[in-house]
């Protein structure tokens, strides 16, 4: 009859089997484990040694709180063999989560299971170890907003490897509606990346649940903060678990795709934010977007827009319902925009099907669709009611589509992934599949008259500068139009502001042939006060011809640039030595500045922590804004340090320093 083992203690060997796996960096004093890998635990027996016949040890296994055999959720092994030291495997397709094995009849050890998208078993396996770093490992990265005519990188800490932030995932994954209908069917999806992404759309949201965000695009931030306000996901992540499960407020696009991005990272599925300029919301399916003007030219209010750019998170992994075709990155958008089974979230679909018009896969592929290449069609509601169609020579949707490079801060464009070049043979094939005939597959031909919008390349927040209105006669005949040329401030989801200029010329004369640039001034007197934290600008020229009464419309949205904010580091960066950020901006606007604050942010330089410097006196036109913030770094290698300046008239400008940090 076999003896159970007196085991008197044992070694986890966390600093060896985490850095084994890659999850050293969340530290080492407990077990943080991938699956599909081995790992050594050793044991001290307290007397006797074991002898293979003789002496019994059983372990047994256990994730959730409902532990079972059948979901995959509970197994038991004994050790074959004489050893001391005991190599174990978790399988590739294990569930994620938290752990406990019982050695022998007491003893109990915890560990953490996470993905490994180093393990070619594993449905997240991801074989480029350059793409590993990037889309795993990496804690900072840049998200693209601005304007796809001028795209801006915006720094951000996504500081997946900081104190408490695996756990506070992990508890996401906990509230999860589905977790508490039926833990046990839960933590078993747990094995599935598709299942945990789908989770994490609808979670980083609260729309439906104890999610982490709420989001809000109108009518200012009480009882919160402007969105602009993060500069990373630590904070926010933090927030929620202290505020025992209550929403942050508040989130827009970036900052849900970014948070996701942070809590995909730290569970290891790789993945990366994407943006898409000019991104459409379709709200019927019928992937056309219909807006609605005035006879001013001026968007009237409707559920259908254009948001200026719109940002969600692409995670990898295989989809073995599939063909191999549509494995790889996969869509996923969690900030609420309409609901998908009845919950508030937004796929996983595969990015090639996106390509391909295969929108009956799952899931919300039709969706996404609209969102990069829905048809736009202008109507002009008349003050008699009367509608008609108005030509329109604006931007297509799906513009740039964007993400950080492997390894750099330059820009991807990732826009050739997603659909192909307009007008080819294959973007037609597509769009059969996809049941839309009405798509637009050729430019525009320059026939009649034409009407485009031209800025200059000079166009900074603070500044008064012009924009042109440029008509173009192709015919044989004169033309007499009129010609109305609007301005106003818009958000980045669309949503319309106050005037910013206007122009209404009753009677331009065009000759055959002839070309006439019209001009607008932008005042920052009138502007100044009408801009969003967005910085953008809305232009629209409308052009009606007499001699026809046909109405032709050009629209483009501008970027104001803010203002760089320099930064130099004092000192030699080494790890545990106190450095000073000394950061400067410089104003821009014909006004003082109030109120001026500098932060920092960065992955194992300010321990997890926002540091701020409040400036004592206002800082006049032309001055500079100057501070110095201590921090010390924890960690060596190549650290993204975040810096954000507010104020009551420049709000939350972003920059970042690139700082390499050597070892003691």
């Amino acid at each position: 009859m076999s003896e159970a083992l007196d085991i008197e203690r044992w070694n986890l060997e966390c600093e060896f089997n985490n850095t084994d796996h890659r999850t050293d960096l969340n530290g080492v004093d407990r077990l943080i484990l991938r699956r599909g890998q081995v790992f050594t635990i050793s044991l001290y027996l307290r007397s006797g040694t074991f002898q293979p016949g003789v002496s019994s040890l059983e372990f047994v296994a256990e994730t959730g709180p409902q532990p079972n055999e059948q979901y995959g959720t509970r197994a038991s092994f004994a050790p074959p063999g004489d050893m001391v030291a005991l190599s174990l495997c978790a399988a590739p397709d294990a569930p994620i989560g938290r752990y406990t094995l019982t050695l022998g009849p007491s003893e109990r050890i915890e560990f953490i299971l996470l993905f490994n998208p180093w393990c070619p078993g594993d449905a997240v396996y991801m074989e480029n170890e350059q793409s590993l770093e990037e889309y795993v490992l990496s804690q900072d990265g840049i998200i693209f907003r601005g304007s796809y005519k001028l795209p801006i990188s915006t720094p951000w800490n996504f500081g997946q490897f900081e104190s408490g932030i695996l756990d506070t995932c992990l508890q996401i994954l906990d509230m999860n509606p589905k977790c508490l209908r039926n833990p046990g069917k839960d933590c078993s999806g747990r094995r599935n990346p598709i299942y945990v992404s789908r989770v994490l759309s609808a979670m980083v949201n609260c729309n439906d649940d104890k999610g982490v965000l709420l989001g809000k695009w109108t009518d200012g931030y009480e009882g919160g903060v402007s969105p602009l306000f993060w500069k990373g996901s630590v904070e926010i992540l933090r927030n929620w678990d202290k505020q025992a499960c209550q929403p942050v407020r508040y989130g827009q696009c970036w900052v849900f795709a970014a948070v996701a991005c942070s809590i995909s990272r730290a569970l290891g599925i790789p993945c990366r934010v994407v943006t898409n300029y000019l991104s459409a919301h379709d709200n019927n399916g019928d992937l056309v977007i219909e807006r609605y003007i005035n006879e001013n030219g001026d968007l009237l209010k409707s559920r259908e827009m254009i948001w200026n750019y719109h940002c969600w998170v692409e995670n990898w992994m295989s989809r073995p319902e599939f063909k191999s075709d549509f494995h790889g990155w996969q869509a996923s958008d969690p900030t609420p925009q309409e609901k998908s089974e009845g919950v508030f979230c937004c796929g996983p679909t595969p990015v090639r099907a996106i390509k391909e018009g295969e929108l009956t896969f799952k899931y919300d592929a039709p969706f996404v669709f609209a969102e990069v290449n829905a048809d736009v069609v202008n109507i002009m509601k008349k003050k008699d009611g009367s509608t008609s169609k108005v030509t329109t020579y604006t931007t297509f949707v799906g513009q740039k589509i964007s993400t950080k490079r492997v390894g750099s801060d330059a820009r991807e464009d990732v826009t050739h992934l997603y659909k192909y070049p307009e007008g080819s043979d294959e973007e037609r094939e597509a769009f059969k599949k996809a049941n839309h005939q009405n798509k637009l597959l050729q430019q525009q031909q320059n026939e009649g008259l034409h009407i485009a919008i031209k800025v200059t390349s000079d166009m900074r927040n603070g500044c008064d500068f012009d924009v042109f209105a440029v008509v173009t006669n192709n015919t044989q005949s004169d033309k007499k139009c009129r010609l109305v040329f609007g301005s106003c401030a818009v958000s980045y989801s669309g949503h319309m502001g106050n005037n910013c200029g206007f122009k209404d010329l009753l009677n331009v004369e065009l000759s055959p042939g002839a070309e006439r640039r019209v001009p607008l001034r932008l005042n920052y007197s009138k502007y100044g006060e009408q801009l969003t934290e967005d910085n953008l600008i809305r232009l629209a020229v409308l052009l009606i011809d007499f001699s026809n009464s046909q109405a032709m419309l050009a629209v483009r949205n501008i970027v104001l640039e803010n203002p760089e904010i320099k930064v130099r580091i004092l000192g030699e960066p080494k790890e545990g030595r106190k450095l000073a950020a000394e950061i400067t901006l410089k104003n821009p606007l014909p006004e003082a500045l109030e109120n001026c604050c500098f932060s920092i942010e960065g992955s194992n330089l300010t321990s997890g922590q926002v540091l701020s410097e409040r400036l004592g006196s206002s800082v006049g036109p032309g001055e500079d804004a100057k501070v110095k913030i201590y921090f010390t770094p924890t960690h060596s290698g190549l650290r993204k340090l975040v810096v954000d300046f507010d104020s009551n008239k420049l709000c939350h400008v972003k920059g970042y320093k690139n700082i390499i940090i050597g070892k003691k």
